[in-house]
């Protein structure tokens, strides 16, 4: 059976790539090709960029912010009523559970209602001055063409977290998602079509590595937001510096999930499993690190042992399923190799530690809910971001140890408390240093909260109002309406 083949979108239309070449994309619970997607090259790039610049400077600039508020509300309206269909298609393309990707699609759309809020209420300020006969005001304008780049693990919450706030503050954007998992992005296009936006405000270039480095590199961007690994962050602040080109880093983690010992260990323990075996550790929130506080250290291993052997894995596609693969065959491998190494490292393995078989699991990518106890902060294990579901359980005496520890990483994205002490909550909160504290809860997401994190964790924020003036640029205008003659020589004050 022949493979259903994606072109990249450009300028509102479909297009074959300049290079004609195409690649398979796998299904990871079945190990089977199922779709080919376009490899853009540096031509197709450009033309995708100059084709942003274009809309943006003959209409989408000169689109008034109530109308950009209408096709965002009815994008949403339609992402809605598609989020089951888009929902199958992102677990085919990287086997998250379909609990997950389904209401992912759904926060898609509330995110786009969210910022469609604020289309019309981009203000500018007067300025006061020092001196009666000049006027001043600052006026927050688009930047103009925002590249869009994401990862694998959740697309379209990826693309969320960037693409309504660009559109809403009057950018036009040119998109390129991972190699790994690009059909719903290209899907997602469809939507756009559908809500009437004009041609060139979205474009999609598809690729690996070469098509994000043209994007990168070839100039014309106002800003580039990236989601992904470190590494390539680093290498893509990198080639943004030499055009001067901002970027939104949004990086990896290893967050610290602390539990006092006053804590309602059930719904803590319950949020370490959310924090860690949810979408297969396959989030940069992941709370990969969880302190627990000694006096209750045993209880909280054995609950936790007890319950992930009972966590249900299998097909992603079945709403019964609650944990899924791991996306692609490089990223399995790299969750192995961890495992298999920490296993060395002197911590003690409580749960997991192999790949997942049995009936309905041995032709995927699956891995074992796996916990290791008595880990302590040095470690790989401690240190590294596995990103998949691998917990590191580490004991602390104090709550000045807890906040050492879980400060004592290059990271710095997210972090949980766990306590009904209220002034405990405070103090800990004030000092740990990272871009996002969940407190007797984890994992959960607002559309109107900023995230982003510190560190290696990266610079810049998403949603919320924070999200939208990433993508404005303030400009000041000053007007003298004085009759009187200056001197050439000297500065206006």
């Amino acid at each position: 059976m022949a493979l259903e083949r994606h072109g990249i979108y450009i300028a509102g239309e479909w297009r074959e790539p300049a290079g004609k070449a195409y690649f398979p994309t796998y299904n990871p619970y079945t190990q089977q090709p199922w779709a080919e997607i376009s490899q853009a090259d540096a031509s197709d790039v450009r033309t995708a960029v100059a084709a942003a610049r274009e809309c943006f400077d003959r209409t989408w600039s000169r689109t008034s912010g109530l109308q950009r508020a209408r096709l965002l509300n009815r994008l949403a309206d339609i992402i809605e009523a598609n989020a089951p269909e888009m929902g199958a298609l992102e677990t085919r393309d990287n086997g998250k559970v379909i609990r997950e990707t389904t209401s992912q699609l759904k926060f898609l759309a509330r995110t786009f209602r969210f910022y469609a809020g604020y289309c019309d209420k981009i203000f500018g300020k007067v300025i006061p001055l020092d001196r009666p006969d000049m006027f001043d005001y600052a006026s927050l304008e688009p930047l103009g063409v925002v590249g869009i780049i994401t990862a694998w693990n959740s697309p379209m919450a990826l693309l969320g977290n960037k693409l309504p706030a660009a559109l809403a503050a009057g950018n036009c954007v040119v998109i390129k998602p991972s190699e790994h998992a690009s059909v719903t992005t290209l899907k997602f296009v469809r939507l756009v079509e559908e809500a009437g936006f004009p041609a060139g405000v979205v474009n999609v270039v598809t690729g690996d590595g070469r098509t994000g480095e043209a994007l990168v590199g070839g100039g014309g961007l106002g800003k580039i937001s990236f989601t992904g690994s470190g590494g390539v962050g680093r290498k893509i602040a990198a080639a943004a510096g030499a055009n001067l080109t901002p970027v939104i880093l949004e990086l990896g983690g290893k967050s610290p999930n602390i539990i006092f010992e006053d804590a309602d260990l059930n719904k803590a323990a319950n949020g370490a499993l959310a924090g860690i075996f949810a979408a297969t550790g396959q989030t940069c929130i992941a709370g990969s690190r969880l302190l627990v506080q000694r006096s209750v250290y045993s209880q909280i291993v054995d609950m936790l042992v007890d319950r992930a052997g009972r966590i249900r894995l299998g097909d992603p596609s079945d709403m019964a399923t609650e944990m899924g693969t791991v996306a692609n065959q490089p990223q399995f491998d790299r969750v192995m190799h961890f495992i298999e190494s920490a296993k060395g490292q002197g911590a003690r393995l409580m749960a997991g530690g192999e790949r997942a078989t049995g009936a309905g699991l041995s032709q995927g990518l699956f891995v074992k809910p796996t916990i290791f106890a008595d880990v302590h902060n040095q470690m790989a294990l401690a240190r590294e971001e596995i990103f998949g579901p691998v917990l590191s359980v580490i004991p602390f005496d104090t709550e000045e140890e807890a906040v050492r520890i879980a400060n004592d990483t290059s990271f710095g994205l997210a972090s949980g408390i766990w306590s009904q002490n209220i002034n405990r909550v405070h103090r800990v909160a004030r000092e740990l240093r990272t871009g996002m504290v969940w407190v007797n809860t984890y994992r959960a997401v607002a559309a109107q909260t900023p995230f982003g994190g510190v560190k290696d964790s990266g610079f810049g924020r998403e949603r919320g109002q924070e999200g939208m003036l990433e993508f404005l640029v303030s400009k000041n205008v000053m007007i003298n309406f004085s009759e009187d003659d200056r001197d050439p020589f000297a500065v206006q004050t």
